[in-house]
């Protein structure tokens, strides 16, 4: 699987960005899906994940209520919306496939992974 993500940019404090991420090469629809970040001289860390048929999703504390998780598999894709965007959002986003239906924040538990999308929020 061959997972591309697109939609990062700069953006102000308060904005708002929808992040992409198209699978290619094989379908992800039995797949569960998630969304990562990585900050400057930060760890990557978990950002929202979502079940193979879209029906469970699950969000890192310092994004509920402003990120949302969507998946179209149909379309093979999986999609992030961010509003309310802060400086500390400022990082590489990647989208990761999982081993199985259902995953959560564990890394080990996703099997691709893309390039990641650059986001940049400014003050």
């Amino acid at each position: 699987v061959q997972l591309v993500e697109s939609g990062g940019g700069l953006v102000q404090a308060g904005g708002s960005l929808r992040l992409s991420c198209a699978a290619s090469r094989r379908t992800v629809t039995n797949n569960a899906m998630g969304w990562f970040r990585q900050a400057p001289g930060k760890e990557r860390e978990f950002v929202a994940s979502i079940s193979w048929n879209g029906g469970r999703t699950e969000y890192a504390d310092s994004v509920k209520g402003r990120f949302t998780i969507s998946r179209d598999n149909a379309k093979n894709t999986v999609s992030l919306q961010l509003s309310s965007l802060a400086p500390e959002d400022t990082a590489l986003y990647y989208c990761a496939a999982a081993y199985r239906s259902y995953a959560s924040a564990d890394p080990t538990q996703y099997r691709y992974w893309g390039q990641g999308t650059l986001v940049t929020v400014s003050s």
